[in-house]
């Protein structure tokens, strides 16, 4: 094979790549457009995402076994295709249940695209180029995670919503054509043909359990029976599976990979890498709308600075990976992300736009510098035959780790939230009882207000002043003439005075909200601090791909 054949084979696997992360992100921004389109509500609308996600979180793996048996490229271009047809129907859908259900579909057709290209990309290029092969994987990676919300919002604001999916119907086609004719197939050898239902069923309904646990979580309750239930269910079924993989001849995950310490350490850390960007890419945009007040395009504009970094130190790394060992280069970039993590904990509501830029630039640069080793590792670490399925598997524990990232970060924040609240609605109960403009009745009333709140904000500045002018309205009304005059001063007086202290007010709720979002930020830092330490292990310097075939075969003789 050619350089040139090389080239487009690769662009053909990126591009549907690319196309199935970019409906990852694409999508959010589109949501409330969807929501009043279809007049229904964020709650249902929203399993336009999840339903995605969970289908995808658990499929992957018996993906990545389906196309190891029988043939990458047949897979790949089965999932293109699929994709391609339910990106028509998604966007020709006039129901919500129709557009959820073609949403399931392109989930299940993502779990066969994603992980099969690494397999693929590693048969294109000999060995010593994988490593910046690898290096442009992640920074496409990050390129259709900076595309999404930038994109999605263009279309939806000058087309509609639908255009978000038919702009995959070019991509889709071309994907196919290109694979077609300058792809070879490619296989496990060592693979069975015969389906491990049993392995397929256990592992699925393990993942689907699992994610729909932490789907859910917040909103049911962590304790609840129904989210329980899930969990326990989930355990029972990994259990299942350990068994039945443990006594099949030929497993559908050999479990012995687990034995090769890079590959563990390297599933690890990219489960925690998973973790730490939602901490960026999901919680900071919380941020940025709840606090700083940006709509949701603005917000995913500035989060996107993150990806574009990332795309740029992906390609770093693999210049940097010549001279210094990649399980160094692992290790910095998990460090680099938990400390964006700790510099998001010091944002205000008087952070510049530049300030939270520069800390997503840090935390792109992170992700960077270890999605694209880490992955690299797990190439050379694990015998040849069985980097499609190793594959699936670090596919699998990094998306883990993006639900997770949102299920605890979100779970932190919430029960953080409710403390902070009633301190804001102490402190400014305190501040209109030191108030010497309002007399007591006005007093009572605003505070009653604050304490009737919600708690997340205080009460919109033109309403309170609608209500002043009501109640002016009425006493004049009944009011003699003679002090109609002074009765009109008064109220001009409230009024200026609510102007003066509604800022004051609100600056309090939004500092106590900060406080809470600190609190999280500071504990997702803390949690992403034994990724370093995995991504430390997750490669060796003397390494070889004969020791680690040697390794994995010990390891299957030891099952």
């Amino acid at each position: 094979m050619n350089n040139k054949h090389r080239i487009i084979s690769f662009v053909a696997v990126i591009l549907g790549f690319f196309m199935a992360l970019l409906d990852t992100t694409i999508v959010n921004i589109t949501l409330p457009k969807i929501t009043d389109y279809f007049n229904s509500t964020m709650t249902h609308i929203s399993w336009v995402v999840n339903v995605y996600n969970l289908v995808f979180a658990s499929m992957i793996i018996t993906a990545s076994r389906l196309a190891d048996q029988f043939g990458r490229k047949k897979l790949f271009i089965f999932g293109v295709l699929l994709f391609t047809i339910c990106s028509i129907f998604s966007g020709l859908s006039n129901s919500v249940g129709m557009l959820v259900t073609f949403r399931a579909l392109q989930g299940l057709s993502a779990a066969f695209v994603v992980p099969v290209t690494v397999p693929l990309s590693a048969e294109i290029f000999p060995p010593e180029k994988r490593g910046p092969i690898m290096a442009l994987w992640g920074a496409f990676a990050g390129l259709a995670a900076a595309s999404g919300p930038s994109l999605g919002g263009i279309l939806t604001q000058f087309f509609s919503w639908r255009a978000i999916f038919f702009i995959n119907i070019p991509i889709g086609i071309l994907c196919v054509l290109m694979t077609k004719y300058f792809i070879k197939e490619s296989y496990d050898p060592t693979a069975d043909k015969n389906i491990d239902v049993a392995g397929i069923l256990s592992i699925s309904t393990a993942m689907f359990s699992l994610i729909f646990a932490l789907i859910k979580g917040n909103d049911k309750g962590w304790t609840s029976p129904f989210i329980i239930t899930l969990f326990i269910l989930s355990a029972i079924a990994v259990l299942l599976f350990i068994i039945i993989e443990l006594k099949s001849k030929k497993p559908m995950i050999p479990l012995s990979l687990f034995k090769i310490v890079p590959f563990s350490s390297g599933a690890i850390a990219l489960f925690l890498l998973g973790l730490g960007m939602m901490s960026g890419s999901y919680f900071l945009s919380f941020f940025l709308i709840q606090v700083k007040g940006l709509t949701q395009l603005s917000a995913g504009l500035v989060v996107s600075s993150m990806s574009v970094s990332s795309m740029f130190f992906s390609m770093l790394s693999a210049a940097l990976s010549k001279r210094i060992s990649s399980r160094w280069i692992s290790s910095m970039g998990l460090c680099l992300l938990a400390l964006s993590c700790l510099l998001y904990s010091t944002l205000t509501q008087n952070s510049t736009t530049l300030g939270i830029i520069l800390r997503l630039v840090v935390a792109g640069s992170g992700m960077g510098l270890s999605m694209s080793t880490l992955m690299n590792s797990m190439v050379k670490n694990v015998p040849p035959t069985k980097i499609g399925i190793s594959s699936g598997i670090n596919n699998m524990t990094r998306t883990l780790g993006t639900f997770l990232g949102v299920a605890v970060f979100l779970s932190i924040f919430t029960s953080n939230i409710k403390v902070q609240m009633v301190d804001a609605k102490r402190a400014a109960v305190k501040i209109v009882k030191a108030d010497t403009v309002f007399n007591n009745e006005a007093k009572t009333g605003m505070i009653n207000s604050l304490k009737q709140g919600n708690g997340s904000k205080f009460s919109d500045v033109s309403s309170i002043l609608k209500t002043i002018a009501v109640k002016e309205k009425a006493t004049l009304k009944a009011a003699p003439i003679r002090a109609k005059a002074e009765i009109k001063h008064n109220f001009a007086v409230q009024r200026k005075e609510t102007k003066k202290l509604y800022p004051l007010i609100q600056d309090t709720f939004k500092t106590y909200t900060v406080h809470a979002f600190s609190f999280t930020f500071k504990c997702a830092s803390l949690i992403l601090l034994p990724g370093i330490l995995f991504a430390f292990f997750s490669d060796t310097k003397k390494k070889s791909k004969s020791s680690a075939e040697n390794s994995y075969s010990e390891g299957t003789e030891v099952s």
